[in-house]
């Protein structure tokens, strides 16, 4: 199964055009992020029958030249944001792994989904663009997931990506439940939560080869 069969399959029952007509106009009047050409980039990345991590954020970064269509990610030579370093401060506290780069390019071509569940945003507003139509499509995306896979597992920080455990199988799949590791949240439980160790004990339980979540160089 392909990402071409699930979009073909989500797009028999559910609307788009709506969606579809505001992006339009939206990108062709305003600043939004990410660029066009990377809205879908997290599914580009990686092979839909090689998802093995899906890593969940609500929608993407709103400040110039951050967004590049991978929840948490940035470019290489943007400076990494607060979230990020403290995902960072927690894979080097769980695993010992240091990163520098924010480009998490490297995560999504080891078989981690970095979704948002909205994947366009206005300039300087978050959450802008989370009623026009995009949580319909990003739902249907995760149930795809849970309905045609086994022994995924979910992160899902923040009470947003916590609402879709509901659409997640959780008879065959992990799910990992935390606060968001932004800066208001992150102490609040997740420093010292390990995620990154429980996905790989995990995988490796049930016979998959585990993330390198260490740096490319």
């Amino acid at each position: 199964m392909e990402w071409s069969d699930v979009f073909k399959a989500i797009k028999s029952r559910i609307d788009f055009n709506a969606l579809n007509e505001f992006l339009e106009n939206k990108y062709a009047g305003g600043e939004v992020y990410p660029d066009r050409d990377d809205i879908y980039r997290a599914f580009e990345l990686l092979p839909f029958n090689e998802v093995k991590v899906v890593i969940l954020g609500q929608d993407p970064y709103h400040g110039p030249g951050q967004a590049n269509g991978l929840a948490f990610s940035v470019n290489e030579g943007v400076k990494t944001p607060p979230s990020l370093v403290n995902i960072y401060k927690e894979l080097e506290a769980d695993l010992n792994i240091k990163r520098t780069s924010g480009n998490l390019d490297d995560w999504a071509k080891k078989g981690v989904l970095l979704l948002n569940t909205t994947l366009t945003v206005d300039k300087g507003q978050a959450g802008s663009h989370r009623k026009i139509g995009w949580v319909p499509f990003t739902d249907a995306i995760i149930e795809a997931i849970s309905d045609h896979h086994e022994h995924v597992a979910f992160i899902l920080w923040g009470k947003p990506a916590q609402s879709k455990t509901r659409l997640i199988d959780t008879s065959k799949h992990l799910i990992i439940q935390n606060v968001h590791p932004s800066p208001l949240s992150a102490y609040r439980g997740f420093f010292g939560s390990r995620p990154f160790s429980e996905v790989n004990d995990y995988l490796t339980k049930h016979n998959k080869t585990p993330i390198d979540w260490s740096e490319e160089t």
